[in-house]
C-alpha cells in the first residue's frame, strides 16, 4: 500500500515539529493508541488497537525515526504485531514547509501488511488508512491549534 498527501497546520514549524516528536501529543492523536512510551531520543514502542472491516486486533509495535533533519523531515521505520490478526511495517517520510504563519506537513507512506489483515482485500485496507490517516491529522490539528472545524476549544 502506498499513500501519500499533505496538510495544513495553522501553526509555525517548530511547534509542528514539537507535537510530532512529542510521545504525549502522539498519542493522543492517533486513532486506537492505547501506549506509547519514548524509548529513546528516536525510538518509541506503541500499542494501537484497530479494526479493519470485521477484524479488529491489537497491535504491539516499535518506531525508529531515521533520517532526521529537524525541524524540516525525518523518514518514520515501524513494525506492528498483531497476533492471528497479521502484522503491518512500513514507513512514511514526513516534510514540513512553512508558508507564512502555517506549516505544510508532506507525507509519503509505504506499508505492508500480513495475516488475516492482507486477506482482507487492497481496496478495504486503503480506505482503512485513509480513514486513520485523516482522523490522525484532524487530531494533530486539534491539539496544535486548539481548534475544531474551525472552532476554538474551550
Amino acid at each position: 500500500m502506498e499513500m501519500m498527501g499533505k496538510e495544513e497546520i495553522a501553526a509555525p514549524r517548530d511547534k509542528v515539529w514539537d507535537a510530532l516528536n512529542d510521545p504525549d501529543v502522539l498519542r493522543r492523536c492517533i486513532p486506537g493508541c492505547q501506549e506509547l512510551e519514548k524509548i529513546s531520543d528516536n525510538e518509541m514502542t506503541a500499542t494501537v488497537k484497530v479494526k479493519v472491516g470485521p477484524v479488529s486486533a491489537s497491535f504491539k509495535g516499535h518506531v525508529t525515526l531515521e533520517n532526521i533533519v529537524a525541524p524540516k523531515s525525518y523518514t518514520i521505520v515501524g513494525e506492528g504485531k498483531g497476533g492471528i490478526a497479521g502484522f503491518a511495517k512500513g514507513g512514511a517520510d514526513v516534510k514540513l514547509e512553512e508558508e507564512g504563519d502555517i506549516t505544510i506537513l508532506n507525507y509519503e507512506v509505504t506499508a505492508q501488511v500480513g495475516g488475516k489483515l492482507a486477506q482482507m482485500g487492497s481496496r478495504l485496507i486503503d480506505s482503512t488508512s485513509k480513514k486513520l490517516a485523516a482522523q490522525f491529522f484532524a487530531n494533530l490539528n486539534e491539539v496544535i491549534t486548539g481548534k475544531t472545524d474551525g472552532q476554538e476549544t474551550a
